[in-house]
């Protein structure tokens, strides 16, 4: 009876420690990837911006806009590409003018962009789009996540109003809603992104129709979960300007320091702390409790195991000797 115990003791001995090796150096590699199929929605708010309203034809300011971005994965898309380490999400973004009840931007299009379910690395793909139209990545830089494990380091940042990656400053820490983040910042100085055509006279000019070149730039700051390379937290103060040969601004498209509202960061931080607690779990907890387990056991069947030989002869007395009748 003993040599089963022993046995069952020593193969579940055995089990513990080959399951907190592999929990602890090879399941995580293989279980812990960002979604297919995720779907949240942020939002943004920024305070006495400004603006140019194309329904009322002029430059509103000290207006409230909130903008609202939703992700959703595109499981569909993902499979086609035909590699399980690669995911697809789908980006919508709409800005609102809540201070006069009236949209700004709502387009028809969203971004739909592939990315290493790990480093969060754009992937190159023929679906890759921008506002709908065709975008080529390079497969070096990040989409809208940091790798799960993110460093204290500097990382290219896919912008999708650039259509090119961007240099995100590792700045240091700082405590978003209690959790522990890496703080990153871009900043892009002004830019041509492109022309408009308007009426001269809208833009204090003699010429009946002009076109004038767009300048864009932006300061981006981040607060990234270091764990699972979300960032919980952003503010993004965007700048769009038409401007004139000179250099002088003619028209201001956009004036907005935009920050994820209090809600959104709650919602964010408490997302990220759940699957953060079961990557901790898989990678330290299982591997120490299910070690620590199997070293009991083995402990426990070594130990049986140099009883037995007593035991067996104990046991062969008792079936040779034999009392007389």
């Amino acid at each position: 009876m003993r040599r089963v115990v022993w046995a069952v003791l020593t193969g579940l001995g055995v089990f513990f420690v080959v399951l907190a090796v592999l929990s602890r150096f090879f399941v995580p590699a293989q279980a812990v990837k960002f979604p297919l199929n995720e779907y949240n929605t942020t939002t943004l708010r920024a305070d006495n911006a400004s603006y140019f309203s194309e329904g009322s034809v002029t430059e509103l300011s000290d207006v409230t806009l909130q903008a609202t971005n939703t992700t959703k994965g595109d499981v569909a898309a993902a499979k086609s590409i035909g590699s399980s380490k690669v995911a697809v999400w789908q980006t919508y973004s709409s800005v609102e003018d809540i201070t006069n009840h009236e949209p700004v931007s709502r387009p028809a299009d969203g971004n739909s962009l592939a990315f290493d379910r790990k480093t969060g690395v754009l992937v190159p793909w023929s679906g890759n789009s921008v506002d709908g139209s065709p975008v080529n990545i390079s497969g070096q830089e990040q989409g809208s996540l940091f790798p799960l494990g993110t460093q204290k380091k500097d990382y290219q940042v896919f912008d999708t109003t650039l259509l090119r990656p961007v240099t995100f400053h590792y700045m240091g820490t700082a405590t978003t809603n209690g959790l522990a983040t890496y703080v990153f910042l871009a900043n892009v100085p002004p830019t041509q992104v492109g022309t408009k055509s308007l009426p001269g006279a809208l833009v204090g000019l003699k010429a009946s129709q002009v076109t004038l070149p767009e300048f864009y730039s932006v300061k981006e700051t981040y607060f990234v979960d270091p764990v699972t390379g979300v960032p919980v937290a952003v503010d993004q103060n965007v700048q769009q300007t038409l401007q004139d040969s000179s250099g002088t601004t003619r028209l201001v498209l956009l004036s907005a320091d935009f920050k994820t509202t209090p809600a959104s960061v709650a919602s964010n931080v408490t997302t990220v702390k759940n699957a953060a607690t079961k990557i901790n779990a898989l990678k330290v907890i299982v591997p120490i409790v299910a070690g620590l387990l199997g070293i009991i056991l083995l402990v426990v069947g070594l130990i049986l195991g140099r009883l037995q030989p007593e035991d067996e002869e104990y046991e062969d007395d008792d079936e040779t000797v034999r009392v007389p009748a």
